[in-house]
């Protein structure tokens, strides 16, 4: 084999690979001599086809698979012997006229990761900003919990029903004075100022008193759910048949075992645990969102076009929804589509930080285990039906970038926590709004980083009112692989993969017309 290269400009590469037409003649003598002895052909004793019948046979098939398997280690060997850490799949191409028994003669090209050097990990200062959850944010959370575990009586006789109280009621919807389907109900509960139903109904029904028969009428939201009632002014044939007044709550071990615990005491300290959970997530937030931006002054360099273009698309395609999904979807795309070069920036951004982290993980002996591979491909698989799992399965140990993929965010939050380890940390107490205001700060020049195929959450560039919602599918930024597949996840080719479960259909806000 012969590899002559015939561009290197940046992270660019080109070569023209020659494989000779002896090695590929003999790869295919080679399977035909493997193959004749299973050949079977009338007239001749199992095993005893003549080898010139069975490259008539199977000539074409053979040299094909001779071909292609000679091409893929004609590239192996490529990656080797230029010492080459490929961004993505090198593009190939057979050159034209080729025929059997030619030298085959491909013109390779590639990208390739660019050199860096793994920084100091000494120095690094961060601050922590930490949320102490107090005995008021417990008890509003017990409340919380109580409200929706309030019980209902029936108020005194002629009590008109407020805000807060609960109405039984009969109705029978009408369009042009026709009832329509859907919109009847007996025995409804309803809790005035809970918002349950259509705009106007709730409101329209404060006042009323047990035995009141009344007519309202309503305007159905042009975004309601059922076609023929979008925009559709109805009317409500109502009949109150009871008003009941809501229980005084009251936050005592009755309250609690009635949730399956042994006191109010046990209910406080599980809810404390999981508000001190969720601050600690956005602590966590912050101090790595403080830890790339730290990562990014200090580190400028090439990364390879393709990766960042796939990172943008990746990006674009999740604002693109998210503009579709806004009340004005129109200038919501005007709005993103003015921000296109930021967000060209921030794929740039991610991408050279996904390459930063891997760099770092692999220079300090950061790992995946076994154990925890195995974990990520078991939950991973859960998102599909039963029986598809097993091709997931399959697809995952067959495509190397496929479980690269995979494996991105867990390397990512590892080298993460190393780093944090490895830290100067100084810790301050904020409030949670303090808190939340730093993580969604943004700096001009400076947006937040994301993985390439990672999760998790970060802002966009400049909030604006089209684009209010980050992407959530493209998140932080770094990866995991070895040192001849690309580090950036946004890098692997998009292979097909087991249909994903069908996620189930959300229940109508109502069975009634008049829900919300």
């Amino acid at each position: 084999m012969q590899i002559v290269e015939t561009s290197n400009e940046g992270l660019t590469r080109a070569y023209t690979v020659t494989i000779a037409a002896a090695d590929i003649a003999a790869r295919i003598e080679g399977e035909i001599t493997k193959i004749a002895p299973t050949v079977r052909m009338p007239g001749f004793r199992p095993g005893k086809v003549p080898a010139n019948l069975v490259r008539k046979l199977h000539g074409p098939a053979i040299h094909q698979e001779a071909l292609q398997t000679a091409i893929r280690e004609a590239l192996d060997r490529l990656v080797v012997d230029q010492g080459l850490r490929p961004a993505t799949q090198p593009a190939v191409a057979l050159n034209e006229g080729y025929n059997q028994g030619q030298d085959a003669e491909l013109a390779v090209s590639l990208e390739v990761l660019p050199v860096i050097e793994a920084p100091s990990t000494d120095g690094l200062k961060l601050e922590k900003l930490v949320v102490p959850v107090t005995d008021v944010e417990v008890e509003e959370a017990v409340a919380r919990i109580g409200q929706g575990q309030k019980t209902f009586t029936d108020a005194d006789a002629g009590a008109a029903a407020r805000t807060g109280d609960q109405i039984v009621i009969d109705f029978v919807g009408k369009l042009d004075g026709v009832a329509f389907d859907g919109g009847t109900a007996e025995d409804a509960p309803l809790e005035l100022g809970a918002g349950r139903f259509i705009p106007g109904f709730e409101e329209q029904l404060t006042g009323v008193v047990a035995g009141d028969e009344k007519t309202i009428t309503v305007t159905f939201p042009d975004d309601y759910p059922a076609e023929n009632l979008k925009g559709q002014s109805a009317t409500f044939d109502i009949t109150v048949k009871a008003v009941k007044v809501a229980g005084e709550f009251v936050a005592d071990d009755d309250f609690a075992k009635q949730l399956g615990l042994e006191s109010i005491e046990q209910l406080r300290g599980l809810l404390r645990g999981q508000l001190e959970q969720e601050t600690a997530g956005l602590t966590r937030t912050q101090m790595k969102r403080q830890l790339l931006d730290v990562l990014a002054a200090g580190h400028d360099f090439a990364v390879p076009p393709s990766m960042v273009e796939a990172e943008f698309e990746q990006i674009w395609q999740q604002l693109m929804q998210e503009a579709g999904n806004e009340e004005n979807p129109e200038d919501a795309l005007k709005e993103i589509e003015a921000e296109k070069d930021d967000y060209r920036r921030i794929a740039e951004r991610r991408v050279r930080l996904g390459l930063l982290l891997s760099e770092i993980g692999q220079a300090n002996g950061v790992t995946i285990s076994n154990q925890e591979m195995d974990m990520l491909v078991r939950q991973a698989a859960q998102q599909y039906r039963e029986e598809d799992r097993q091709r997931f399965l399959e697809y995952i140990r067959a495509e190397p970038m496929a479980a690269a993929q995979l494996r991105a965010p867990l390397y990512e939050d590892k080298v993460v926590d190393f780093l944090f380890d490895k830290a100067e940390v100084t810790t301050r107490e904020v409030t949670r709004d303090e808190l939340q205001a730093a993580i969604e700060a943004d700096e001009d020049g400076n947006p937040a980083p994301i993985a390439a195929a990672a999760a998790a959450e970060a802002p966009a560039p400049k909030k604006k009112a089209a684009a209010k919602k980050k992407p959530a599918a493209v998140e932080e930024t770094a990866a995991e692989a070895p040192a001849e597949a690309p580090v950036v996840e946004a890098a692997a080719a998009e292979a097909p993969a087991p249909k994903k479960k069908a996620a189930p259909k959300k229940k109508p806000a109502t069975d009634d017309a008049a829900d919300a």
